[in-house]
C-alpha cells in the first residue's frame, strides 16, 4: 500500500482517537474509551509502516500532526461546540503552511 494512503489511515485513526478522548469523559464511557485506545494504537502502527516505507520522519510526522490538529479543531468547532476564533483559524493555516514548507524542502533535498 502506498505510504500516502497509510499516512491517511494514520491521520484518520489519530483523529478518531482524539475526538473519542473528549467523548470518553475521562475514560468513564466504555465505547469511546475503547475507540481512544484502538485509534491511537492503530495510528502509531500505521505511522510506523509509513516510516518503514521510506518516507522521511520530519515529513511523515509533520503531515500527521498538522492534519490531526487541523481536523480535530474543525471537528471540535462543527460537532462539539468548541468554536474557532479568527486567530485559531490563522493558526491552522500557518500549521498547514509549515507542513507544506517541510514537504517542499524535502522534495529539494
Amino acid at each position: 500500500m502506498p505510504a500516502a494512503v497509510l499516512l491517511g489511515f494514520a491521520i484518520v485513526l489519530e483523529v478518531a482517537g482524539t475526538v473519542s478522548l473528549r467523548l470518553s469523559e475521562g475514560f468513564t464511557k466504555l465505547i469511546p474509551s475503547i475507540v481512544v485506545v484502538l485509534g491511537y494504537l492503530g495510528a502509531i502502527a500505521m505511522l510506523a509502516q509509513v516510516l518503514k516505507s521510506g518516507m522521511s520522519l520530519g515529513v511523515a510526522y509533520g503531515v500527521w500532526a498538522a492534519a490531526g490538529v487541523a481536523l480535530v479543531a474543525i471537528i471540535g468547532a462543527v460537532f462539539l461546540g468548541d468554536g474557532l476564533t479568527g486567530i485559531q483559524i490563522g493558526g491552522i493555516v500557518m500549521v498547514i503552511g509549515g507542513v507544506l514548507a517541510l514537504e517542499m524542502g524535502a522534495a529539494h533535498s
